[in-house]
């Protein structure tokens, strides 16, 4: 469990932890004001929407996660290194296998932002291991906040029972979220890093939070294209087969359309 790795300490001003939220406030205001969350936030969230971002996410953890068991031993990722408390990629396996069925590998979908985000990901474990402190930051610590309340939204919208669906939101190895932040940002804070690395990590966490706008907002833009070609518009085949976006979002309507009634509910 999480308290036997370290005891928290308390953060300072001068901390890598706070230096990072500082770096990223506006970074973070402006991600959670992409129509995509805002919609999210007011329970407004379809299973197309639920679908599409659960394809992302796994891209992402599967490179994320990859990566850092890779460099697990590397002094700037050992520290910040949980896999039991935090990995998320068999969870979201199992709610991709949900929505989509046993050969749900073969539904996946997304956006060209989220094939950035995870060469970013892959590059920098490769190049830059002390940088996959930055990803490890935004994307788990953020998962541990605000996600319990997005996974009780999603149950809520799509009329889910349980965690069928929803285990992308279950931290089962944490206890506490609370307790467990405090003990990863003081695991985070005891990184050796010179001024030059703490630099880098700020601006990669920053980078880590544009990546993620990107991903939503090229999400939305799948979502919207997809209704339009549900809805009847662009009938003209030549149309469709010259336009590299079109093509691109029938192919979303037609994965989408083999796992159920109420896809085109968005």
């Amino acid at each position: 469990m999480e308290s036997m790795k370290s005891k928290p300490r308390e953060a300072t001003g001068s901390d890598l932890s706070e230096q990072i939220k500082a770096a990223t406030k506006d970074s973070h205001v402006r991600a959670e004001n992409t129509q995509l969350m805002l919609n999210y936030q007011k329970g407004q969230i379809t299973q197309t929407q639920y679908k599409l971002l659960l394809c992302s996410l796994y891209e992402i953890y599967r490179a994320l996660e990859a990566e850092l068991d890779r460099n697990a031993d590397h002094p700037a990722v050992q520290p910040i290194y949980f896999p039991q408390e935090l990995a998320r990629l068999e969870t979201l396996e199992l709610d991709l296998e949900h929505f989509f069925g046993p050969h749900w590998r073969k539904r996946i979908t997304v956006p060209a932002a989220t094939h950035r985000y995870t060469q970013r990901l892959r590059e920098i474990g490769k190049n830059s291991p002390d940088l996959l402190v930055a990803h490890a930051y935004t994307r788990y610590l953020g998962d541990l906040s605000g996600g319990q309340v997005l996974g009780k939204i999603t149950q809520k919208s799509l009329g889910l029972s349980g965690n069928k669906g929803v285990f992308f939101f279950s931290f089962p190895g944490v206890t506490s979220a609370n307790r467990f932040k405090q003990l990863y940002r003081s695991r985070m804070n005891s990184i050796e890093l010179t001024e030059q690395q703490r630099r880098e990590v700020l601006d990669e966490a920053t980078r880590a939070f544009e990546f993620n706008i990107e991903v939503f907002d090229d999400l939305q833009k799948m979502l919207s294209i997809t209704e339009e070609a549900s809805s009847g518009k662009g009938n003209d085949s030549k149309t469709f087969s010259s336009s590299p976006a079109l093509q691109f979002a029938l192919g979303v309507v037609i994965t989408l359309a083999t796992v159920g009634m109420g896809v085109y509910a968005f």
